[in-house]
């Protein structure tokens, strides 16, 4: 891998943006940079490992690494990948492809050297960052890809003569003489600028196309809805904001984004920790955070934790998988904050739904749904015929949102079947109620359908995290000659806890109808999750079918 020195001839500056147009959404994500730097420039904008970084020093730096992206070849369009964990060195790559005009591919360290070779191939990425953690597997992928891999890699960091590992050393380096001004892309609010792969739970994954104006949208509708944003999700100036959700997928760079146009400060996990996020929420008094389920259950789980640990809290978001009313009354009493639940998708590009921290009373009906349609979205549920229905019938999940996609890169069939008449064809099966409050079912892929009687996994594994020895569970359909299909549970037991499978069943015997109950349950060590935090169900079914058959229950 080569290390480049790159140089741009100097171009007028931009001016600064006066006002907002458009509400706010007129607004790219360079102007947003810049309006940052001239109002707040010595706030404080990222915190990673102690680092601090401002909004100065991340508008001049990201200028630079622009016109550095722009010397080697990186233009409108281009596509820019990068393989490292979250540091403040992402986020500043992150504004640089804004700012030069080109769009960054944030890629899953997680995933197989031929994962991401195909991320790095489906959206001919011309220039690659890589953390040198990962730099084995980009040596792989790029030996393989020939004369059809990125043109110009560049490693993030760097280990000095003394031995110590310098975070985003090789990236200072690569863009040290780049001059500092603003480069002038030409781009606006509705060009590319995030391209994310989605999890693939089926297929290939596709790349998900997002443009500058999806991070404006909906605090611009917020606004012109005469709401301060308090009851719905909101980002504030003063904010102290924890990214703990993964910046390679929409959930953790979008709370980033969203928060870097309020101009709040964002502390950084390299990887999730429970014990880590405990702590940096005490340490920098954090206000609000953005997480999964499962990691506020290992927040509440942390030896010795009590609500004060968490007083400087205002708001938790929270989202990306089911919640069980149990952890809900937990979190409630614990956390002492505003709690509001999300409901989106990459597809969707921001918040499309929300349960607002108002119906989040112990006890609510409410609790059990997914939200309301945020300000300027709307929601609708139709059958497979693509008939609108009414109150209390269940359909696919449609949302329209002006911060949705651009499409499906290369992939216009699929784009215009997922946006067909306007509308973002979500993959849930739910109900509205009277209210206009969405109810999720499931998955519709997911369904499980015995004897011609649907069943959505989600309700069945609400109801098992309920039993007091279960930590985790996973409900999935298994094929059987008599039913068509027959329900399986999978369950995570609490550290000492026991629970034989005839318990479970009683336990949900007059919860849930007959047919929904599993008749066989398997205890695992661990579910598999994609990085926001879904269950992957084909990798349950997988573990299953090559464990050893348990007794029925």
């Amino acid at each position: 891998m080569n290390h480049h020195t790159l140089h741009q001839t100097r171009d007028q500056a931009p001016a600064e943006p006066a006002g907002e147009p458009d509400g706010g959404r007129g607004w790219t994500l360079m102007e947003a940079c810049a309006r940052n730097a001239a109002r707040r420039g010595g706030h404080t904008a990222l915190i990673c490992e102690g680092r601090r970084t401002s909004y100065a020093v991340l508008h001049r730096d990201s200028n630079r690494a622009a016109h550095a992206m722009a010397a080697a070849g990186i233009g409108r369009g281009s596509r820019v990948a990068y393989l490292g964990r979250e540091s403040e060195y992402y986020y500043l790559t992150v504004l640089a492809c804004a700012k030069a005009g080109a769009v960054i591919v944030p890629v899953n360290w997680r995933l197989t050297a031929a994962e991401v070779a195909h991320i790095l191939r489906d959206s001919q990425a011309e220039l690659l960052f890589v953390d040198q953690e990962f730099a084995a597997t980009a040596e792989e992928v790029l030996a393989g890809a020939g004369a059809g891999g990125p043109r110009t890699v560049v490693r993030l960091d760097a280990t000095g003569a003394d031995g110590v590992h310098d975070r985003g050393a090789g990236l200072r380096a690569w863009y040290a003489d780049a001059p500092s001004h603003g480069p002038q892309p030409g781009t606006g609010p509705d060009d590319a600028v995030l391209q994310i792969y989605t999890s693939g739970t089926t297929g290939l994954p596709k790349g998900v196309v997002i443009a500058h104006r999806t991070f404006f949208t909906l605090p611009a509708a917020i606004r012109a809805a005469g709401a301060d944003g308090g009851d719905w999700i909101d980002w504030r100036a003063d904010d102290i904001s924890l990214i703990s959700l993964p910046g390679f997928g929409i959930a953790g760079l979008g709370w980033f984004l969203h928060g870097f146009c309020a101009g709040a400060t964002h502390v950084v996990l390299p990887m999730y920790a429970a014990a880590e996020a405990v702590r940096l929420i005490g340490q920098y008094k954090v206000t609000i955070t953005f997480v999964a389920p499962a990691m506020l259950q290992m927040m509440l789980d942390e030896r010795g934790v009590t609500p004060e640990a968490f007083a400087s809290l205002r708001k938790i978001a929270y989202g990306a998988a089911p919640i069980s009313q149990s952890l809900l009354r937990r979190s409630l009493e614990v956390f002492g904050c505003q709690l509001a639940q999300i409901y989106a998708s990459t597809e969707a590009g921001s918040v499309a739904v929300c349960l607002p921290p108002s119906a989040h009373r112990v006890g609510s009906a409410l609790l059990k749904a997914a939200g309301k349609a945020c300000p300027g979205n709307d929601i609708k549920i139709v059958d497979r015929a693509g008939r609108t229905l009414g109150p209390g019938e269940i359909g696919q999940v449609l949302i329209r949102t002006p911060a949705v996609m651009l499409g499906y890169w290369r992939r216009p069939k699929e784009s215009a079947e997922a946006l067909a008449g306007g509308w973002l064809h979500m993959g849930d099966a739910g109900y509205l109620d009277e209210d206009g409050y969405l109810f999720l079912c499931d998955r519709i892929n997911d369904t499980i359908i015995v004897a011609g009687q649907n069943i959505y996994p989600a309700e069945v594994e609400k109801q098992l995290g309920e039993h007091p020895a279960v930590a985790d569970a996973a409900v999935v359909g298994v094929p059987d000659e008599r039913w068509g299909e027959a329900v399986h549970a999978a369950v995570v037991l609490r550290p000492g806890a026991r629970a034989r499978p005839r318990e479970l069943l009683l336990f949900l015997r007059g919860r849930l109808a007959d047919y929904k109950i599993p008749i066989r349950y398997h205890v695992l060590d661990t579910l598999p999750r994609n990085p926001s935090g879904k269950i992957l169900r084909r990798q349950v079914r997988e573990q299953l079918a090559a464990g050893q058959e348990p007794p029925p229950a």
